[in-house]
């Protein structure tokens, strides 16, 4: 009996653990995670561990990438101080393997989950507004509501084209409401360990720490739980468990 109860604390731990690495069911994303060597430009920070292709993170840094055929440049041209900040959402968002906590299931045409509320840190939405404030766009939810009659996104009619900080007066009010509610502007500053960072530099990625903080608040894992069981191991244990039962 002991044994039996050793190995669903084991299966339970395993379940729990994979929330910390995983990858969206989305377009473009890998079934899970792992090295890519070859990672394009700024999306190189995930190389070690991605949920996106070398092939997605070169297309990111196009302007008319076929990844969702969606135009940057949609009220003229965007700066490129702006625009380096969405290339980094969009490594952020197609290569992070630790978005876990928050994932939710949805039911798209072009995915199947999404995250909802992800605190990015302040420095990370401060940034992006500032060098974004000077640019041109006629929309505050860029994930819907577009003119795709062209195949790319093209104003809607009866909108016009107004500065950043006409339509997004805050640097809150862009990273909430830009892409509905992905993100939540979060007061923690980076050193903090409590806010995910869509900026860091190559090498140890520190969002897998603050994605545990967070599973562990959200009573996703159990708090004491120290380590990760590998994906063959996990599924060796739920296959005992099933003959056991």
């Amino acid at each position: 009996m002991l044994g039996v109860t050793l190995l669903l604390a084991l299966v339970s731990v395993a379940v729990s653990e994979d929330i910390l690495n995983k990858c969206m069911d989305g377009k473009h994303h890998k079934k899970t995670p792992g090295a890519e060597g070859k990672l394009f430009q700024q999306c190189k920070p995930w190389k070690s561990n991605a949920c996106c292709t070398a092939n997605t993170t070169e297309e990111a840094h196009e302007d008319n990438s076929y990844l969702y055929n969606f135009n940057w440049n949609h009220c003229g041209i965007m700066s490129s101080s702006c625009k380096r900040h969405f290339i980094q959402d969009t490594c952020f968002y197609e290569c992070s393997p630790h978005l876990g906590p928050w994932i939710q299931k949805v039911n798209q045409s072009w995915r199947n989950e999404r995250i909802i509320d992800v605190p990015i840190c302040k420095e990370d939405c401060n940034g992006w507004w500032e060098d974004c404030k000077n640019d041109l766009t006629c929309k505050e939810n860029w994930h819907k509501g577009w003119d795709w009659s062209t195949g790319t996104n093209i104003c809607p009619a009866g909108t016009k084209c107004r500065k950043f900080t006409d339509v997004f007066p805050t640097p809150q009010s862009m990273c909430e409401k830009i892409w509905s509610r992905s993100y939540a502007y979060s007061m923690f500053e980076r050193s903090s360990g409590r806010c995910m960072q869509m900026w860091f530099d190559e090498g140890t990625n520190p969002n897998e720490d603050v994605a545990r903080y967070y599973a562990v608040e959200k009573g996703l894992i159990n708090g004491a739980a120290s380590f990760s069981l590998p994906a063959s191991l996990f599924g060796l244990l739920a296959f005992l468990s099933l003959l056991l039962f």
